[in-house]
């Protein structure tokens, strides 16, 4: 279906959205005596493939040169693989790793981030149907201890490890992986290790059983591993199959219809250790026969200015992007009207994740939409995890906001059970996991007794007397807590309304006051939405903004306004600290994606905290009340 026109009054200006074919995820309604509801989708989800590969064999035959994937070469140009490129050298690949002996007991572990190279080496495994694990190159390149990088090596006990540049890598590498595992790098050595070239693998023959493995592939096969941090902060191996993988590409082309219309076209940076990069926009691109344009920038100085170079150059068909890249990029649509016109020329529809998208950008977005082309390009989002491959819930163009995640797309089944007050969500679907490899202590407690995986998530419906009106997301139930009065503090809508208050100084919050009297915070800084504020701040040290008087100063003004709206005592934030060093990585209190863990943050910062509460704060806490 189409979406229906939308006038809703958005930044003072109404007007239309861009009509695009999308699927509708009407939902059927059960209500058990005991407070449970599910949600299942009334249209069933349509026949997906057995095995990812099956459509790169598609397109291989049905569009042989289109371009799949293309990034940046030395020059400044364009390197690029087409499909009958990439299927000729997946079987390469793949017989090369057939005659290694590799399974899921000695996977392919890929440390680099996006790059042809790291996608010839996933495929390759793809069609030999071994398991590989991408790993964050984080994990190497910033951790100071590589611990993380070493508890995943002896959970997964890799038969080969793969690196872009085994120069970069070389520490990394000596340290944490053993002297029987064959490493392979496209470039560079490491002193006292044989290292096979990637050329090597490409000049394999076809292996014997290289066309019986690969149609011995089925739905239960290990495409992938995805680690997701856990709640101590140790990686978890997330098991992905085949099943999931290509049943949840037919749900995301059955509900963004417009998929069929053409095939898409992106500029992406997501990394691919994550299943928004990974799964969903790797995955849509192939499955759908599309061009990926891998983009090296990222949305921080330094990094944006690259993205920009590519969309100057590739006109996107559907742009994918978290909430900061979205901030970063806008001021040059602002300043640039070619560049505004090459991304909005054939832009069917922007999607965000992992953070709520404040209304000043999303705003700001649908205005210079319409100045270009007189409609609003959809903005979609939803819900969804590493454990659901991601895609699990989407909203409508039509009633797409800022915290609301729609409902559960064909082929997933919802539960929504009341939990402390509020209601939480799980999942059960093919597009599920079937668990944690080799942690079955793990998989046990993230599954209940029905099979549905529990999310950790709670929502609310956007309308309680019509369920087809979606939901909101309203936090993650491991998050909120009790005051020392018994009152309840729902952690993820009030960090969510502390950061758009504060916006644009503070990029997220951890929020304190476990058997307190009162609620504090402690604030990580946005070191661009700083510099707004004091351009003079050149450093990209965030103790030097956190002491700065014009930051400080405008962050107060910020939070007074915001304590003036307090509700109650679990809306009532008295008490914040500009946090002056940046979250660690080692320590479990941020992934390389950004993502705090806020459990995390309150335990290394105990002592932090106990100086927020003292009787008498220290100038370095902003005390209102």
């Amino acid at each position: 279906m189409s979406a229906r026109p939308n006038t809703v009054d958005k930044g003072g200006s109404a007007h239309p959205l861009r009509a695009i074919s999308f699927g509708d995820p009407a939902v059927n309604v059960e209500r058990r005596d005991d407070g449970t509801i599910y949600l299942r989708p009334k249209q069933p989800l349509a026949d997906y493939p057995v095995r990812l590969t099956d459509r790169l064999h598609h397109w291989a035959k049905a569009e042989p040169g289109r371009v799949f994937m293309a990034e940046r070469n030395a020059a400044g140009g364009w390197r690029e693989i087409t499909y009958a490129q990439l299927l000729d050298s997946s079987r390469r690949i793949a017989s090369a790793l057939l005659a290694r002996g590799l399974s899921a007991e000695r996977p392919i572990v890929i440390l680099s981030g996006n790059s042809i190279d790291h996608a010839l080496i996933a495929f390759g495994a793809l069609y030999a149907g071994i398991p590989f694990c991408p790993v964050s190159p984080a994990y190497s390149l910033i951790s100071k201890d590589h611990g993380k990088l070493g508890f995943v090596i002896k959970l997964l006990t890799p038969g080969l490890v793969f690196v872009d540049d085994a120069n970069k890598f070389a520490d990394a590498l000596a340290a944490n992986i053993p002297q029987d595992t064959e490493i392979a790098a496209s470039r560079g050595s490491l002193p006292g290790r044989d290292v096979t070239k990637l050329s090597d693998l490409m000049a394999a023959g076809d292996h014997p059983r290289l066309d019986a493995a690969h149609e011995a592939i089925g739905p239960d096969t290990i495409a992938k591993f995805l680690l997701t941090s856990g709640s101590t902060g140790n990686p978890k191996a997330v098991i992905n199959t085949q099943r999931m993988i290509c049943a949840n590409q037919v749900m995301l082309r059955e509900t963004l219809a417009f998929l069929k219309d053409e095939p898409p076209v992106i500029v992406d940076w997501l990394p691919w250790n994550h299943t928004f990069g990974g799964n969903h926009n790797v995955g849509l691109t192939l499955f759908n026969g599309g061009s990926m344009y891998l983009d090296e920038g990222k949305p921080m100085p330094g990094g944006i200015e690259q993205t920009v170079r590519n969309l100057r150059e590739i006109s996107p068909t559907v742009y994918f992007n978290v909430p900061k890249g979205y901030e970063s990029l806008l001021p040059y649509l602002r300043d640039d009207n070619a560049l505004r016109a090459k991304f909005f020329g054939r832009l069917h529809a922007m999607f965000f994740s992992g953070a709520a998208l404040s209304p000043y950008i999303w705003n700001s977005l649908d205005e210079l939409a319409v100045a270009e082309t007189g409609f609003r390009v959809p903005m979609l989002t939803g819900l969804g995890a590493t454990e659901t491959s991601p895609f699990f819930m989407s909203v409508r163009p039509d009633t797409s906001r800022s915290g609301h995640v729609g409902l559960p797309v064909s082929g997933n089944d919802a539960k929504l059970l009341p939990n402390n007050g509020k209601i939480e969500v799980r999942a059960r679907g093919p597009n599920v996991t079937p668990g944690y490899w080799r942690q079955p202590e793990l998989t046990a407690a993230a599954f209940d007794e029905e099979g549905f995986y529990k999310f950790g998530d709670a929502l609310k419906p956007a309308n309680p007397d019509d369920f087809d009106a979606g939901f909101d997301f309203d936090g993650r139930i491991a998050e909120d807590f009790k005051l020392a009065s018994g009152t309840w503090v729902s952690v993820g809508p009030l960090r969510a309304r502390f950061v758009a208050a504060c916006a644009p100084l503070v990029r997220d919050v951890v929020i304190a006051g476990i058997n307190r009297d009162e609620l504090s915070a402690l604030v990580v800084l946005d070191l661009d939405g700083c510099r707004l504020v004091n351009p003079a701040l050149a450093s990209d040290n965030i103790g030097t903004a956190a002491a700065d008087p014009q930051v400080r100063a405008a962050f107060r003004e910020r939070f007074a306004k915001f304590l003036a709206t307090a509700t109650g005592s679990s809306t009532r934030i008295t008490r914040a600290v500009l946090l002056d060093t940046p979250l660690s990585i080692d320590r479990g209190e941020v992934t390389d994606k950004g993502s705090i863990n806020q459990r995390a943050v309150l335990e290394h910062r105990a002592a932090l905290i106990e100086t927020i509460y003292a009787p008498v704060p220290s100038a370095q806490i902003i005390a209102l009340n």
